[in-house]
């Protein structure tokens, strides 16, 4: 298969994803933004096994990344996933078309999972979390979701970091305190801590 067949197949996932979503309905708008978060594991695969080049994966993340910024300007979000106020679908698109650009392969392969997989877990626990509780669910962290961010994301360190056991726990715990803390939005913070922490491995 060439490079235009894996981008097609990269793309649908996230098409179907949204399509999905759509359905759904803004009830699950939390749930849809995670189910979106999911759909970019098997394009960040196909990068790292070299399929799709970091070239390719970045300019398809800023266009992404463009593609929600233009609701958001316009005051016409998509309310099925998108959230008015809240930026953090579009913060994500442009700090996963950064990464591949700036760090080596397997450790933004790393980080990028982190974001999409990690994130993803803690959104939906902490969704199903407060849901139970009558909550609102939106914009709330719980130290629940905190522990599946931990552990999806220690998998992904013992998976792909080439570092010792107390170094992959070490990471993990790193960005789920970036993802926790309340100052600036995760999708932010933890690729900048991630960037950061690369320093050290």
């Amino acid at each position: 298969m060439n490079l235009i067949g894996y981008v097609i197949i990269a793309a649908s996932f996230i098409m179907f994803a949204i399509a999905l979503t759509k359905n759904l309905g803004e009830k699950y708008a939390w749930i849809n933004r995670k189910i979106i978060h999911f759909s970019i594991v098997p394009a960040i695969l196909m990068f790292y096994n070299g399929l799709i080049p970091k070239e390719i994966f970045a300019a398809a993340a800023f266009i992404f990344g463009i593609f929600q910024l233009w609701p958001h300007i316009r005051k016409r979000e998509f309310s099925w996933y998108q959230i008015e106020h809240n930026y953090g679908e579009v913060f994500f698109a442009f700090s996963a078309s950064v990464i591949p650009m700036v760090l080596p392969r397997e450790y933004a392969t790393a980080l990028l999972l982190a974001m999409a997989v990690s994130d993803g877990v803690t959104g939906v626990i902490r969704h199903f979390y407060f849901q139970k509780h009558g909550f609102n669910v939106k914009l709330k962290k719980h130290w629940t979701g905190s522990l599946g961010y931990l552990i999806t994301a220690a998998l992904i360190a013992f998976l792909f970091l080439d570092a010792n056991i107390s170094g992959k726990i070490g990471w993990a715990a790193m960005l789920m305190l970036a993802e926790y803390q309340p100052w600036l939005d995760d999708n932010l913070a933890v690729p900048l801590v991630g960037s950061l922490l690369f320093l050290l491995y």
